[in-house]
């Protein structure tokens, strides 16, 4: 089964309408934006959204705030970032949120190797700290589409082996670090999880990877939809400068022409 969203809820007074806006237009997953902060601050709104996004049948995730760094050499920017992510699970928790999204860090001048494994390590102790405060969303490093940022295929994969960490698949990001989509090498590393959560939308990149994103063409739904598994829960969030139109026109073009 394929849910389809977009990567936008909307502010706090217009988030209740705009669900039942998707809802009407077919809509069923919806990733709550806090990538430029958490605007959601208050227990009550969360739990008010959650239960209308439960009501309608809508899938929340979130993606965190894009100023984290779990890699830092700045024993400041780690704790904070650690801070926002919990944040997030806290909040999520109320909204009913099944996924943190976020991007875990830079390389900066220490090598890969020991980058993983600082991220790694943070990682664990997040989720102690999620543990002990009862917080329900599963964390969820992205792959990441830029060569210098941490997050290859290969390091989010690791991720999920050695912390049980969920995962989020941009299909844009893996072609903009690889120059191809990779569908074939993304079944077989994550083929084991039975839920798959995705971000997809039309990409520009160069020789450094990602430049921005874009919107999504009929012909890379196509091919994305051609290479998605079988019997999976994949949710599909789309992350184009019009991510509610491209959301709607990726599941259209799904249900009449892939779906069986």
């Amino acid at each position: 089964m394929i849910k389809f969203g977009p990567a936008s809820l909307g502010g706090v007074k217009e988030a209740e309408k705009n669900l039942e806006e998707f809802h009407k237009l077919g809509l069923r997953a919806c990733e709550v934006s806090f990538t430029r902060g958490i605007y959601i601050k208050k227990e009550e709104d969360a739990k008010r959204i959650g239960k209308k996004a439960k009501e309608l049948g809508i899938q929340l995730s979130i993606h965190a705030p894009y100023y984290i760094n779990l890699n830092s050499t700045d024993k400041e920017v780690i704790k904070k970032s650690k801070q926002r992510i919990l944040k997030c699970c806290e909040i999520g928790t109320h909204l009913g949120a099944y996924r943190v999204v976020f991007h875990a860090g830079f390389y900066g001048k220490i090598d890969r190797k020991e980058s993983y494994e600082n991220i790694k390590n943070q990682i664990l102790d997040l989720q102690k700290s999620i543990k002990e405060k009862g917080y329900t969303p599963k964390l969820a490093p992205e792959i990441m589409g830029k060569i210098n940022v941490f997050g290859s295929i290969e390091e989010i994969k690791k991720l999920t082996q050695e912390t049980g960490c969920q995962f989020c698949i941009d299909f844009a990001h893996i072609l903009a670090r690889y120059k191809n989509y990779n569908f074939k090498e993304v079944s077989e590393e994550f083929s084991k999880f039975d839920e798959w959560h995705v971000h997809f939308s039309g990409i520009e990149y160069g020789d450094k990877g990602e430049k921005h994103h874009k919107k999504t063409e009929e012909s890379e739904f196509k091919r994305l939809f051609e290479n998605l598994p079988s019997r999976k829960s994949i949710v599909i969030i789309n992350e184009s400068p019009d991510t509610l139109e491209d959301s709607v026109i990726g599941m259209n073009l799904y249900k009449h022409k892939f779906s069986k």
